[in-house]
């Protein structure tokens, strides 16, 4: 018997939601009751990698987020958060990101940035100002949701949502909303292994295997309206400035992007972009 993709999918919520309690493999195989080898050997045919060289790697790319948006937060205490002693979480992380983790967190020290997806663009970040003055704190509802996750370069979404579209466009109603869930920083996690779930909502009387519920909560929402070319500087803007000025912290829960209104001949978007904080 071939494990089924969304139980794939839902070991990776697992690992997402608990990758800072020092998680083994033999712990997801046994919460969702698999042999360890069948485990591993289907994790692999179905996301391209080992789950120990994804685990592995979701600890120091969330790391880095922490690090990026922490400024106050030791290093050290970071580390030991995802279960590295001081010297051997500066040797991992160099050895993942290419630099130390000192280095790195002076790197997130700037006002622009170049766009990973459209290497032409060289963005500057507004200031707190102008992110406070667009950004509400909003208690956002649970959505019930048909799903596909994407691993890979954030660059193939468009793509990925017409097709999606196309594909259960009998499920789309007049007050259908589509939503992305993302689980990390672009800025950080290499393009090719980028995470993402592309939503529509739907009822409870939808029998699709592929249905699951985005929890709401509290969110920093931004109202971004333009090319969605620039959608990435936005948010790393909202990162960089306003979120390590304010006092929130950045929640475990996903963060959301959810469409308002969209111009495809022109590639522009009205949409919320959507932080968990506590």
């Amino acid at each position: 018997m071939v494990i089924k993709k969304e139980l794939v999918n839902q070991s990776i919520d697992y690992i997402i939601q608990h990758i800072d309690d020092n998680l083994t493999i033999k712990d997801v195989a046994d919460h969702f009751h698999f042999s360890k080898y069948y485990f591993c050997r289907s994790f692999k045919e179905a996301t391209g990698e080992s789950v120990y060289e994804f685990i592995k790697r979701l600890k120091l790319d969330q790391s880095a987020i922490n690090i990026k948006l922490e400024k106050n937060k030791s290093i050290t205490d970071i580390g030991l958060n995802y279960g590295y002693s001081s010297s051997n979480y500066s040797s991992a992380f160099r050895k993942h990101h290419k630099v130390s983790p000192v280095e790195f967190r002076n790197s997130t020290n700037v006002t622009s940035m170049s766009n990973p997806f459209y290497p032409q663009e060289f963005s500057s970040f507004d200031a707190f100002e102008a992110y406070n003055r667009k950004i509400e704190i909003k208690e956002l509802c649970n959505y019930l949701v048909i799903y596909e996750r994407m691993i890979g370069n954030y660059i193939e979404l468009k793509e990925k949502w017409y097709a999606f579209l196309d594909k259960y466009k009998a499920y789309i109603k007049a007050d259908t909303l589509l939503i992305e869930r993302f689980y990390d920083d672009p800025a950080i996690t290499s393009l090719n292994g980028c995470l993402c779930d592309i939503c529509i909502t739907t009822d409870e009387y939808c029998r699709l295997d592929n249905v699951t519920m985005v929890k709401g909560g509290k969110f920093a929402t931004y109202r971004f309206e333009g090319k969605i070319l620039d959608i990435f500087c936005a948010l790393q803007g909202i990162f960089s400035v306003w979120l390590p000025a304010t006092g929130y912290e950045m929640d475990k829960r996903y963060g959301l992007n959810i469409y308002r209104e969209i111009d495809r001949e022109n590639e522009c978007v009205i949409m919320d972009l959507c932080i968990p904080v506590k």
